[in-house]
């Protein structure tokens, strides 16, 4: 049977190498915006936080503007707050304007009254590391996997968001801003990329077959699929699967162990699984759901978990593969114990939808931040309150691109530089779960 590999290379060449749920097309990076403007309201949300401003213009007028940030997650693990964009405090934002909507901006720097200056990806605080030492295993001689877990967050490696490469960020503090290393491709859509300077960026980027050959009934499935739009469930701010959100957005996940399960919560989405470890057998009468039905068993000191009865949905909107409701996924999870890190690994078959097996691997490391659930609200597809002129933007994107290559960084695991840091530890313990 045929693999189908998730590793750098192959989901790279792919689908690229990004994760913006607006979506990086949307915005011309290749044009550079700065607007001064007081606070109106901040909204730390996932996928994406908005930071609203009233902008007084020559003549007096005040435009609402709404610039797009980062994620919730993301932001309170690089040390952001809601409270330091304060209502009423005078912030210059330069950027990228939207393509698309007026009064609306891609947020690469705000500068404050005192000059303090954030990037759009940088590091203003550092959360107190976690525990050095965590217990190795249970009572039982089991590993303990519980606790809250994190993959390694991803930047730019423009610390504004306008050019790059996106790597893990131990990787891309090293190097240059900007920088795209031999063997990388720079993020599709920041600025010089032929996605940003195509007539039209969104069909650049978007028109592309299925990353993964098909059956007949998987290619009929996926047809007049539009990942731009609801039609991707994390548009309607619904859980993908359970390979894609573990990672999705390094958001932080939680695990509580107990002697009989495993309760596996994701921070993307909310998602809540159950390993069952004392059965043998699935049940014959199985609801299908996202999460499908799991049975775990030991195999020393890894963890093997087998699922079935999903629902059919997506198992990539960017890369335009579905799954059927004969998707079969076993995963692997492994405790390193020297470098604090959980590993999984999986192989997912579908033999009504795929034509082989579909196969990744992630890692994520003890988080400093707890586990806060997976709440979601895309404003992306709203208008937000009318401005102060009393006319409300216009309230739809028509379905343009959210989301460019998330799922190819999160099925790779975070491994898409993996030929830079193969030999290289990924910094001191709290760098990973920062």
């Amino acid at each position: 049977m045929r693999r189908l590999a998730c590793g750098a290379f192959v989901w790279l060449a792919a689908l690229g190498a990004a994760s913006a749920h607006h979506g990086l097309a949307n915005f011309d990076l290749n044009t550079d915006l700065a607007i001064t403007g007081v606070v109106a309201e901040v909204a730390f949300l996932n996928p994406h936080s908005w930071l609203y401003l009233d902008v007084t213009g020559e003549d007096g007028r005040v435009t609402r503007w709404q610039c797009e940030l980062r994620g919730a997650s993301v932001l309170r693990r690089s040390g952001r707050t809601p409270e330091m964009f304060a209502p009423g405090t005078r912030i210059t934002i330069t950027g990228a304007p939207d393509r698309f909507q007026p009064n609306t901006c891609y947020l690469g720097t705000a500068v404050f009254p005192d000059e303090t200056r954030i990037d759009r990806y940088g590091q203003i605080a550092r959360p107190s590391p976690a525990p050095a030492e965590r217990p190795r295993r249970l009572a039982n001689g089991r590993p303990d996997l519980a606790g809250n877990w994190a993959g390694e967050q991803r930047v730019l490696t423009d610390p504004r968001g306008i050019s790059g490469a996106f790597l893990p960020i131990s990787v891309a503090e090293t190097l240059e801003p900007g920088a795209v290393p031999d063997g990388a491709q720079a993020f599709p859509g920041t600025r010089g990329t032929a996605v940003s300077l195509a007539e039209d960026p969104i069909a650049a980027y978007w028109d592309r077959p299925s990353a993964l050959p098909l059956t007949a009934a998987g290619a009929e499935a996926i047809e007049g699929f539009d990942g731009a739009s609801p039609d991707n469930p994390r548009l309607r701010c619904e859980t993908t699967n359970i390979l894609f959100d573990w990672t999705f957005e390094t958001d932080v996940n939680r695990i509580d162990q107990q002697d009989d399960r495993l309760t596996l919560l994701y921070g993307a989405m909310g998602l809540e699984r159950t390993i069952h470890l004392d059965l043998d057998e699935h049940p014959a009468d199985l609801a299908p759901s996202r999460a499908g039905h799991s049975i775990g068993r030991w195999e020393g000191d890894v963890l093997v978990v087998d699922t079935v009865g999903f629902e059919p949905g997506i198992l990539s909107a960017d890369g335009r593969v579905p799954h059927s409701g004969q998707m079969h996924v076993v995963e692997r999870f492994s405790l390193d114990f020297e470098m604090g890190a959980l590993r999984r690994t999986w192989v997912a078959r579908d033999p009504l939808y795929f034509q082989g097996e579909f196969t990744g691997a992630d890692t994520v490391y003890p988080s400093a931040l707890p586990y806060q659930g997976g709440s979601c609200e895309d404003r992306s597809y709203k208008a937000p309150d009318s401005g102060p002129d009393g006319d409300a933007p216009p309230a739809s994107r028509g379905g343009l691109p959210w989301t460019l290559g998330a799922a190819a960084l999160a099925a790779a695991g975070g491994l898409a530089a993996a030929w830079l840091v193969r030999s290289r530890r990924f910094g001191s313990r709290a760098d990973r779960a920062r």
